[in-house]
């Protein structure tokens, strides 16, 4: 593969695809928390940004030096995927039916919370080394930083529609985020055990 348009568009639609598992999630993230600041929704984006950069280099990396033990882990992703988010759903799930402190908005989106939902969103952009495994590293790189970009874009605009949302939904969002969540975690299962 040389430097050409079709490296660079093809890098935007593989972007734009992986970025949808996080952008559903920014969407939930935005509903429950209506007043979010614009460097917390940059914050946020940054980190699924980061993840969906790092993953496809660790891919790449395993590719080119350890790719029998990579290739027996994928068979995992589904499973971790379909746990990091049920957990985190069913979370936001329960303390929506309970009716928590509406008081505190964004208190569930801890550091720790927002990077399992990374890994959780991110985990499958793994496989994308395989993809790009004969993209020398500089490519790789530029690939990858390139799907950080349109993942952070898609992010920063689910985040600022669940803001939107999030404010005429009041006191039920947090449930719909969690169902948001959990869904997410199906269709990731659903798809990689018996569609991959």
């Amino acid at each position: 593969m040389d430097w050409s348009f079709i490296f660079f568009f093809n890098s935007i639609l593989l972007g734009a695809g992986l970025a949808m598992d996080a952008f559903s999630v920014s969407l939930a993230n935005g509903l429950g928390d209506p007043q979010m600041k614009k460097t917390r929704m940059c914050g946020i984006a940054g980190i699924f940004a980061g993840f969906q950069f790092a993953m496809p280099m660790a891919g790449w990396i395993c590719v080119h030096t350890i790719v029998q033990y990579f290739r027996s882990f994928e068979k995992f992703i589904p499973w971790i995927a379909l746990v990091l988010l049920g957990y985190i759903g069913g979370s936001m799930l329960v303390e929506g039916i309970r009716g928590g402190d509406e008081s505190a908005p964004g208190r569930r989106l801890t550091l720790s919370v927002l990077m399992v939902q990374g890994v959780a969103t991110s985990i499958d952009a793994l496989s994308v080394g395989f993809t790009i495994a004969d993209y020398g590293l500089l490519m790789a790189f530029v690939c990858a930083l390139i799907i950080a970009v349109v993942t952070f874009i898609i992010c920063m605009v689910g985040l600022q529609l669940g803001k939107l949302f999030g404010t005429r939904l009041a006191g039920k969002a947090s449930i719909l985020g969690g169902v948001i969540l959990i869904g997410i975690g199906l269709e990731i299962f659903i798809k990689g055990v018996f569609f991959s």
